[in-house]
């Protein structure tokens, strides 16, 4: 692995960093999480400086870009603005990846264009009442009733994005006699398809990131919207995380550096019994603790980063960066809130902001105790 960050890359870095700090403040951000709504308008801006095209084949005019660059960029943003960050993650992880890796040569031309311009969001409906974690329990149904057509009947909750979205990607039963992972299917569904229903969910964190639970009353779709091979949705699934938990090592641990800046300017700024706090041993431990873990992680995101570009197998360390960046990012903004303390609790504040969102990463897109269970798995052999 070479830690060196090449001319090329800082340069990418730097017109990142010039428009974020131009177009998305700390204080928009608080902004859009008050209003309930991300920066979608800045997608296309975005999409001008290359973001969106990144890992796809000079084919599609995408820029062939490793992993190792992407998730560098990924975690920058992370740090500078995590909203833009999300959106490039989504867009990529939960879409562009999937269009790219099990699409048919029809999505492929007629999406990925449209991914690299930043018009194409994409969510994913996976989740149901009762199955989270447990992806097998799966009881949403597309039945085929004609040879080119398939009905949708079931209902999907913890959707990002669904109304916002060019597709939602839905994950459904398609095999009535399979149990578990297997039988699954993906279609693309269109937010305004027939028979599907939304309701908005209030969440504690990520309100800039809307939710939705979604209710599919026989939802009908032409074959053409089936994503990748009939009954073959859960292996596919497990390719696309891969791609979405690398990217949100990298862009988790750049937020989880931002939180870390923010307690320390926070420390050299306060002021008690007549000195910084930032003089005081247990406070300049409990920081040193927090960059410990946040350079952990960046390390462990690097790694990731490397081994796919490498093409090698990593299951399990998809698993540990997931893991380790989500769960350093608790780490450090609960110990930021401690040090901002009343400072932190107020509703303008960048730190309270960030700690209630991270409480979504340790559970969301594959909870962290599932992810030890795939670690041990790889590990006791």
């Amino acid at each position: 692995m070479d830690f060196t960050v090449s001319e090329e890359q800082s340069a990418i870095i730097n017109s990142v960093d010039k428009f974020l700090a131009q177009n998305l403040s700390p204080l928009d951000q608080i902004q859009y999480d008050k209003k309930e709504t991300a920066p979608y308008h800045l997608m296309p801006k975005l999409a001008e400086l290359g973001l969106f095209g990144m890992p796809f084949p000079e084919e599609y005019k995408g820029s062939n870009t490793n992993w190792d660059t992407i998730g560098l960029i990924q975690e920058h943003m992370g740090e500078k603005a995590y909203m833009a960050a999300s959106l490039l993650n989504r867009t990529l992880g939960f879409g562009g990846m999937a269009i790219l890796e099990f699409g048919n040569n029809d999505q492929k031309n007629q999406l990925i264009p449209k991914i690299i311009a930043g018009k194409m969001l994409f969510s994913l409906a996976l989740s149901e009442p009762g199955a989270g974690s447990d992806a097998g329990a799966i009881v949403t149904k597309a039945n085929k009733i004609s040879s080119n057509t398939w009905c949708i009947k079931g209902h999907k909750v913890w959707v990002s994005d669904a109304a916002e979205s060019k597709y939602i990607i839905v994950a459904c039963r398609t095999d009535p006699n399979s149990k578990g992972h297997k039988g699954i299917s993906l279609f693309l569904v269109k937010p305004d398809t027939p028979g599907l229903i939304m309701t908005k969910t209030q969440k504690v964190g990520t309100n800039w990131m809307p939710s939705y639970e979604l209710t599919f009353n026989d939802v009908e779709l032409s074959s053409e919207y089936l994503l990748g091979n009939e009954n073959s949705g859960f292996t596919h699934l497990m390719t696309i995380l891969h791609f979405a938990r690398a990217s949100m090592a990298a862009s988790v641990t750049g937020l989880a550096q931002r939180a870390v800046n923010i307690a320390l300017d926070h420390t050299k700024q306060r002021y008690q019994f007549g000195k910084p706090l930032s003089e005081n041993q247990i406070i300049r431990h409990r920081l040193v603790d927090m960059q410990l873990r946040v350079d952990q992680s960046r390390l462990m995101a690097w790694y990731l980063a490397w081994m796919i570009k490498e093409n090698k197998e990593c299951l399990r360390y998809a698993a540990e960066a997931k893991v380790i960046a989500t769960e350093t990012l608790n780490f450090v903004t609960d110990a930021g809130m401690q040090i901002l303390a009343s400072a932190g609790y107020d509703s303008d504040s960048e730190m309270q902001r960030i700690w209630r969102d991270g409480r979504l990463y340790t559970f969301g897109e594959g909870a962290n105790e599932i992810q030890r269970n795939i670690i041990a798995k790889e590990i006791f052999v």
